[in-house]
């Protein structure tokens, strides 16, 4: 058996943070909002998908924003991606402690720690 890749990577966020992560994650970052299927709709959140990937947002009723654990994004132009979060009032942090790579940080509006990356 080998792993192949990965389907999606899920994240959590607060009951009632919905309709901010649709603004960042569909807005800022583009991707496309999928349906939930119909059970899972019900525990609500939501689904986006980008070039080659997924993502799950899943609601926490205990939701703490993890201060370590977050998805990583490779990115074609690391510059244009941090104006556009800035420009929308998003914090970007530069790290250059990857070698071979330029990349910075940033969160989403429930605090989930996210890192851009793009080959140096």
């Amino acid at each position: 058996m080998a792993i192949k890749g990965y389907h999606h990577v899920q994240i959590a966020a607060p009951a009632g943070s919905e309709d901010a992560m649709r603004g960042f994650y569909g807005g800022v970052l583009g991707f496309t909002e999928i349906p939930k299927p119909e059970e899972l709709a019900k525990r609500g959140g939501a689904w986006f998908r980008g070039p080659g990937l997924e993502l799950h947002v899943g609601i926490d009723a205990e939701f703490r924003a993890p201060k370590k654990a977050h998805p990583a994004f490779l990115v074609d132009d690391l510059d244009a991606l941090a104006e556009q979060l800035r420009a929308a009032g998003h914090e970007v942090t530069p790290d250059g402690l990857f070698p071979g790579y330029r990349r910075f940080y940033a969160t989403d509006p429930a605090g989930n720690r996210l890192e851009f990356l793009q080959p140096a």
